[in-house]
């Protein structure tokens, strides 16, 4: 039976975006502030996911060698490190975190049995690399409040409830949405880069945050005076927003998370357009 466990590691390190070929107008056009001498730092979290069969003594790996390869491997070296003089890798592509995520799996492969590096830069932008050359996830976590009713304009109101419940109440109720974006795409072999992130915050914003914040769904979406706001049709219309910036930008749409509250949330995969819904007694937990 095959099986997945997570390891979570973490260390602090600073970087700078900056490439010496390009002078500092286009430095400072590509990567904004993240150009500026001498550079910024993040308290980084990784964690490595490893599969595999379970061994007799029921473990896919031990856990305590596991984490002796991670602080020989990734951690020791870059604890309270500046990035761009750290390793030699990132002399040829810039310490991005999508990159930074493929040179630690490069590092902890021929160790471990990895699935997936994911790597936060902080709790809001994250990247995923699975030893797919130069592909990689990226995702971007933001938020935004809304009202909506769940109802069905052509049933009653007892009709309603007996489908929705509380929720068909007739003045609706409120929540703050937390929006999941991940895009994919390949990191670029100079920059470090799968994708604008300006130019995608840009885009979540302008396509769905401006338009969906401070809204009654219902009455201020027209998208939504038809179809029942629910988190997983909010979720699918989110994702036919976003599909054609994100492209436009270089990237593709992978998959749109909804947290409606901590005990619900709505997951679309983009590229195979499936949907999936979790509460919090579903919801899967990293180890740690």
């Amino acid at each position: 039976m095959k099986c997945t466990i997570n390891r979570r590691a973490q260390f602090s390190a600073s970087h700078r975006y900056w490439l010496p070929e390009l002078d500092e107008a286009e430095n400072k056009r590509l990567f904004g502030a993240c150009s500026r001498f001498p550079g910024h730092g993040h308290n980084y979290v990784m964690y490595a996911s490893l599969e595999g069969d379970l061994d007799k003594y029921g473990m896919v790996e031990n856990l305590s060698v596991v984490k002796q390869v991670i602080k020989r491997e990734v951690t020791s070296q870059l604890n309270y490190s500046y990035l761009n003089d750290t390793w030699a890798e990132f002399q040829t592509t810039l310490p991005t975190t999508e990159n930074i995520s493929r040179i630690i799996w490069q590092r902890l492969a021929p160790h471990l049995p990895l699935v997936n590096v994911r790597l936060f830069e902080h709790p809001e932008l994250w990247t995923d690399y699975q030893g797919n050359n130069m592909q990689a996830t990226l995702t971007v976590k933001t938020h935004f409040s809304a009202a909506h009713r769940l109802a069905i304009p052509s049933l009653s109101f007892e009709e309603n409830q007996e489908i929705y419940g509380k929720c068909a109440r007739p003045n609706g109720h409120g929540h703050n949405y937390h929006l999941e974006v991940t895009v994919a795409g390949e990191i670029d072999a100079r920059t470090g880069m799968l994708v604008d992130l300006g130019a995608l915050q840009n885009a979540i914003d302008e396509y769905v945050v401006e338009p969906f914040d401070h809204t009654f769904l219902n009455k201020d979406i027209p998208y939504f005076a038809e179809v029942v706001p629910t988190a997983e049709n909010i979720a699918v219309r989110i994702a036919d927003l976003l599909r054609s910036p994100i492209k436009e930008i270089g990237a593709e749409l992978d998959k749109i998370k909804l947290i409606e509250s901590p005990n619900n949330s709505c997951e679309i995969n983009c590229r195979n357009a499936h949907a999936t819904v979790e509460t919090a007694n579903q919801a899967a937990v990293m180890a740690s």
